[in-house]
């Protein structure tokens, strides 16, 4: 009698151990069909991300000379580096655009800056200038130079512009009372 209760216990350890493995590979199964269903989510989304960036005209060497040399063109930030902190991707539109008798600035800023604002909730580097300084200078075969000193703003000190052959292009801007900060980005010529 001993012998089959024994057996009768062994039976229902098996079984019961075989039911509480099968939930255990369940939960294993489930738990890995989340990680890839993540990594596929992620992925979709890297992709739908780098397909919807916009696509930079690509230019030659004559092309961004007769647009520098006609200075009428449009600066177009994708991202920024401040003076303190990491690099920042922008992903709403921020823009220089640049004409014979207008700068018309639209561009974040976070950084230090030494004296309080007029204004807090306006950009320091939204604004237009109807009086500045344009000089561009060829600083070797696949680039240009362009400074820019606005004499109607005197927070801003300089706006440089260095641009590539291909229309790709940084934008160094010095202020007075605030720290330097940087933009990446791309040159597009302007509608005449």
């Amino acid at each position: 009698m001993n012998g089959r209760i024994f057996t009768r216990s062994l039976k229902l350890r098996f079984i019961f151990c075989g039911i509480y493995q099968k939930k255990i590979m369940k939960k294993q199964y489930f738990k890995s069909s989340l990680k890839v269903s993540f990594i596929i989510i992620f992925l979709s989304l890297f992709l739908i991300r780098c397909s919807s960036t916009k696509k930079v005209v690509s230019f030659n060497g004559n092309d961004v000379k007769n647009i520098i040399d006609s200075s009428q063109f449009t600066f177009v930030a994708e991202r920024m580096n401040p003076m303190r902190g990491a690099s920042r991707i922008l992903t709403s539109y921020y823009d220089v655009e640049v004409k014979k008798d207008t700068l018309s600035s639209f561009l974040p800023f976070f950084g230090r800056s030494y004296q309080a604002p007029m204004d807090p909730s306006k950009s320091p580097l939204a604004f237009h200038s109807y009086n500045f300084t344009y000089k561009a200078q060829q600083k070797n075969k696949d680039q240009w130079q362009v400074f820019i000193n606005p004499k109607d703003r005197q927070e801003i000190q300089q706006l440089l512009f260095t641009i590539f052959n291909n229309g790709t292009a940084t934008l160094n801007v010095v202020s007075t009372n605030r720290d330097a900060i940087s933009f990446y980005g791309h040159i597009v010529r302007n509608k005449q």
